[in-house]
């Protein structure tokens, strides 16, 4: 895996993906919002995701959890060449380090790079939030949702 620093969002290089995702508490409901956009090099959006998930208890385990939820879904729906982003910046370099992570959070960073495995190419890197908008817009959508919402290859209702 690589690690590629982006300060905004831009065009892929060659043929491939990015997955860009994010994350939020929503303390008032006890839950989690995850959101997951996959893009072309043309930064047409290709698949989403909207979800939400169980209470968690800080900012790290949130985005680990998000990447995870993310990579997860790119897998299902066949993404085999990715950039993954995310715009927590520790967070990311853990995910690309080849260091085993001993912390609380090591089983779920193991399980990322292991879903990093079975894909052809990847690199992880970190993006500024302004430049993962997308995704931010999906967690807000989420704090609605009962249930995951899916897109693949429609447009994507938000306004």
């Amino acid at each position: 895996m690589s690690n590629a620093r982006e300060a905004q969002w831009s065009p892929l290089p060659k043929n491939g993906f990015k997955l860009n995702f994010d994350a939020a508490i929503f303390e008032d409901l006890n839950a989690l919002g995850f959101g997951a956009v996959i893009s072309n090099k043309e930064g047409e959006v290709m698949a989403a995701l909207a979800a939400r998930g169980p209470p968690v208890s800080d900012s790290e385990e949130v985005k680990v959890l998000a990447c995870r939820k993310a990579l997860e879904f790119a897998v299902d729906a066949r993404f085999t060449e990715l950039i993954i982003e995310g715009d927590n910046e520790s967070v990311m370099q853990t995910i690309s380090s080849s260091q085993p992570n001993r912390s609380r959070l090591g089983h779920l960073y193991g399980d990322i790079q292991c879903l990093c495995t079975s894909l052809q190419v990847v690199s992880v890197g970190w993006v500024s939030r302004t430049a993962n908008g997308v995704a931010h817009c999906l967690v807000k959508f989420a704090r609605g949702l009962v249930h995951e919402i899916v897109w693949l290859e429609d447009p994507l209702p938000l306004r």
